[in-house]
């Protein structure tokens, strides 16, 4: 399947459903404390989601029972909300897409509730530093091999490993389009072969860290995505479009 390019009508939709993801994420970061559940931030998001004038993208998109992927501590991704309710040190990631006359925005980051250990703090700016070191060396004609083998090096020389069989992907009338963009080089790729940015393309960058195996193990509710080493994990995400030559962040607060 070929890979979208976008007008300038289509990217100003999807850049108004990135500003509805991006404020979300905002108010739940700002929310995030000890004591909330997990199901509080879930009504939460999917309460501002609609009163911003779009809708949650998430909810019942292949089966998902909620609005918001809330992943605490060792999951990294596709966590299910609960009555949990946040304490002291853990980590939480909160993943969020949201729609917009058709047009859909996705983003993700990991808080620490309260004073998180040096090792979760070194592991969420793993994930947030690799993702914003990624779109400043975005530019028209990179191949998208290359952005996964710059994603696998930003995380790596962190100390970290990334997550396997997931994967960034283009986004826009889906939620998940082509291109997938895998946060490594899979072995004996070429970085420089297969798909090339061009202006007007929109995706999602998400590095998603683990501490020491990147093999994936899913948990018993079908949708929570652990590492096989069982310690905590960090992800983050931006929907980025090409515009100009440059990589701009539609999810952004």
């Amino acid at each position: 399947m070929a890979i979208a390019l976008r007008n300038s009508k289509e990217l100003a939709l999807l850049a108004k459903a990135g500003q509805v993801v991006g404020q979300t994420l905002k108010l739940l970061k700002e929310k995030a404390q000890v004591g909330v559940s997990l199901l509080e931030l879930d009504a939460l998001a999917e309460e501002n989601i609609y009163k911003m004038g779009g809708k949650p993208a998430f909810k019942g998109l292949y089966g998902f029972p909620n609005s918001l992927c809330v992943s605490l501590n060792e999951v990294v991704i596709h966590g299910i909300p609960t009555e949990y309710q946040l304490q002291e040190g853990d980590i939480v990631g909160l993943d969020l897409g949201a729609c917009v006359a058709g047009y859909f925005g996705d983003a993700a980051i990991t808080l620490a509730i309260g004073q998180a250990t040096e090792k979760d703090q070194a592991l969420i700016a793993c994930a947030k530093e690799s993702l914003y070191a990624a779109i400043s060396q975005l530019k028209v004609g990179m191949h998208f091999k290359e952005v996964s083998f710059l994603l696998e090096q930003e995380i790596t020389k962190r100390g970290f490993v990334p997550l396997l069989d997931f994967c960034g992907h283009g986004i826009g009338k889906r939620p998940h389009e082509e291109p997938q963009i895998p946060n490594y080089l899979a072995p004996q790729a070429n970085p420089k072969s297969g798909p090339k940015i061009k202006e007007g393309m929109v995706f999602c960058l998400e590095p998603m860290v683990c501490q020491k195996e990147g093999s994936p193990k899913i948990l018993k509710d079908k949708w929570s995505v652990v590492s096989t080493d069982g310690l905590n994990t960090s992800h983050y995400e931006h929907t980025i479009a090409m515009v100009g030559q440059k990589a701009q962040i539609l999810t952004e607060a």
